[in-house]
């Protein structure tokens, strides 16, 4: 099981936030960021506090899944 950030890159790109920007709306560094892009785990402090820039719910920015995706930087497994 590892997680999903898929869907928070397709809401970014439908509300036009750039990466950096979402940095500074959610006050989250870009090591942060970075660990998503990988599909690495981060605190629940960050995933609320990009909740609550964006104004959405845990659900919209994340998922839980059983394979590594090629868009996330990794093999299936």
């Amino acid at each position: 099981m590892i997680f999903s950030y898929k869907k928070l890159w397709i809401l970014l790109l439908n509300r036009d936030i750039k990466r950096r920007e979402l940095c500074t709306l959610a006050g989250i560094s870009s090591a942060t960021l970075a660990k998503m892009s990988k599909g690495k785990s981060v605190t629940t402090d960050s995933l609320l506090k990009i909740c609550i820039a964006l104004q959405c719910d845990i659900s919209d920015i994340m998922e839980i899944t059983d394979t590594i995706s090629f868009e996330e930087g990794h093999q299936k497994e």
